[in-house]
């Protein structure tokens, strides 16, 4: 997969996912922090994919 795919399959998640199709905040810096907000919030989701998965006690599965 080409790097410029992987760019526009981000943003198409964003804004399908996120809610990026429309902003909610006013301006240039309101709609600068709510894209790092969603952009962060995608990243943690693709980290907590990768992490192992544990079960109650603490132990890798």
């Amino acid at each position: 997969m080409q790097t410029a795919q992987k760019i526009e399959m981000s943003f198409a998640h964003l804004k399908r996912i996120h809610g990026l199709g429309r902003l909610r905040l006013r301006g240039l810096c309101g709609a600068h922090d709510e894209f790092i907000l969603a952009a962060t919030a995608q990243n943690l989701k693709k980290l907590a994919k990768l992490a192992p998965c544990q079960n109650h006690f603490g132990k890798a599965a």
